[in-house]
């Protein structure tokens, strides 16, 4: 067996590695949204002006994949949050795009390095000279010919190839571009864990606050109920008119659309929490926790402030998609440098395998672009375009955390005054319901004050339950707000 080897260095003028170009926003890739807000406005349950929150979930962050975790019927507050993070359709979705994002970095990382392929071919050829414009007139005399068919014969070629590229700073920049693409998905993946604890959190509040709101109904028509048996026996002994009968009646009535109206509600609530939990989507469990009326914690402004920009994974997000902006367009500059690359193969090659002889070929290629009509440019102005985009995103994402964080603490201290009023009004009205049915009693007044009464005290106690619920919702809001809510969400909700 011989070896035939050959070694070739080329250098060539062509088209040289392209830049990856980014898109132009780094938000474009992010479906579905999780905001709360609370605004002074009256609220259909509210008997005055208050603070009305609502913690509003759109896109997939409303539903989920179907839980595979037992579920004993019992849902608290963690339970509900860790169901959340692991089936919400929100960190499904984002999971599966950081998956995309690492396999878009293997592909660029790929460019880098070597590449060995093989390939067994077995040849049968047969080839006519005329046809390839070639023509042998010998003269008569030398008795012979030379034929216008060659074949067929045959040979068969084993062989592997290898393709490395030594500098090529288009495609190291492009590689360094994708990892800051998968560094941002991670990211975001970890703010969108941040978002399903708001929703999920917000949704678990709206039932409590729901349940709190059917209990006080049911009191409520428990009063009504007993003044309306009460009066029906005044009436039979001649003590009050008819009209007082109607009276109490119509209220005891109210109270009982009122409560069918709250329970409706509630399971709405419960349906809503249990589709973003991977919960069967129904009313059937219970809500353990409660989350009474506690300070928040004792943190300053300017120290969420602090902890916001340097804990916020969406403000690290945008970082990282600056930088991936940043390689593009370095990537894009480097494509008027040249590229080196290196290719070899080794094979045998014969007429069957016995027969066969060892080959190999070492081709070092050196390109560099002379003139590409402007497309050089062109790559690094869209590059340049989507990063200075990348920036005024980042600017303006900083500005709205800082906003976040100053509204929380608004929406906190007004909730805080508000349960402090709530619950010095729900005191007031009981006593004055108290001191009206006893002057009833005593045949000193009609059941006009008493009805009367009893609505001021169920206003109260909706006022004071949606007073609780807004305080508890700006802790939440404060947990998101500095960033990595599921850690903070026990410190701040001050739950288990």
């Amino acid at each position: 067996m011989f070896v035939i080897a050959t070694g070739v260095a080329i250098v060539s003028f062509g088209q040289t590695t392209r830049a990856i170009q980014e898109p132009l926003s780094g938000r474009t890739g992010q479906s579905g949204s999780v905001t709360a807000t609370e605004s002074p406005v009256p609220g259909t349950t509210t008997s005055v002006n208050t603070i009305n929150p609502t913690v509003q979930v759109e896109g997939p962050y409303a539903g989920s994949a179907a839980g595979k975790t037992p579920f004993s019927g019992q849902l608290s507050l963690r339970d509900a949050v860790n169901r959340g993070l692991e089936y919400n359709l929100g960190v499904v979705g984002v999971t599966q795009a950081v998956r995309q994002a690492h396999g878009q970095s293997r592909v660029a990382r790929s460019a880098l390095l070597p590449n060995v392929n093989g390939y067994l071919s077995e040849t049968v050829e047969q080839i006519s000279l005329v046809t390839s414009g070639l023509k042998f007139n010998l003269p008569p005399s030398l008795g012979f010919s030379i034929p216008t068919i060659v074949g067929p014969f045959n040979y068969f070629d084993l062989r592997a190839t290898l393709t490395q590229t030594v500098a090529d700073m288009t495609a190291w920049d492009n590689y360094r571009s994708a990892k800051e693409n998968l560094r941002a998905n991670e990211l975001s993946g970890k703010d969108a864990r941040d978002l399903v604890v708001l929703a999920v959190g917000g949704a678990y509040l709206q039932a409590i606050a729901a349940a709190a709101r059917v209990n006080s109904a049911r009191a409520q028509l428990e009063t009504a109920s007993a003044l309306y048996r009460q009066t029906s026996q005044q009436r039979n002994v001649g003590l009050v008119a008819q009209i007082d009968v109607n009276r109490s009646r119509i209220q005891m009535l109210t109270q009982q659309q009122r409560l069918a109206s709250l329970q409706n509600d509630l399971g709405k609530q419960k349906i809503n929490l249990a589709r973003m939990t991977g919960l069967p989507p129904n009313d059937r469990y219970d809500v353990v926790d409660d989350v009474p009326f506690r300070a928040a914690p004792a943190i300053t402004i300017e120290d969420a402030l602090k902890q916001a920009f340097s804990q916020r994974s969406d403000l690290k997000a945008a970082e990282a998609q600056v930088r991936a902006a940043e390689r593009s367009r370095s990537a894009a500059r480097a494509e008027r440098l040249p590229s080196l690359s290196l290719s070899a193969d080794y094979g045998a090659i014969g007429t069957n395998p016995s027969q066969s002889h060892g080959t190999f070929s070492v081709v070092g290629s050196l390109k560099f672009a002379i003139w590409q009509s402007g497309r050089i440019e062109g790559d690094i102005e869209q590059a340049d375009a989507a990063r200075s985009q990348r920036l005024a995103e980042l600017e303006d994402l900083r500005g709205q955390v800082e906003a976040d964080v100053r509204k929380v603490y608004l929406d906190l201290e007004a909730a805080r005054s508000q349960v402090g009023v709530a619950a010095e009004n729900l005191q007031v009205t009981k006593e004055n319901l108290n001191l009206t049915r006893q002057r009833y009693e005593a045949g000193v007044t009609d059941n006009v004050e008493v009805v009367q009464s009893q609505e001021s005290v169920a206003g109260a106690d909706l006022d004071y339950i949606n007073s609780v619920f807004a305080h508890n919702v700006a802790k939440l809001s404060l947990a998101r707000a500095v960033g990595q809510a599921a850690d903070n969400l026990a410190r701040f909700l001050q739950t288990r």
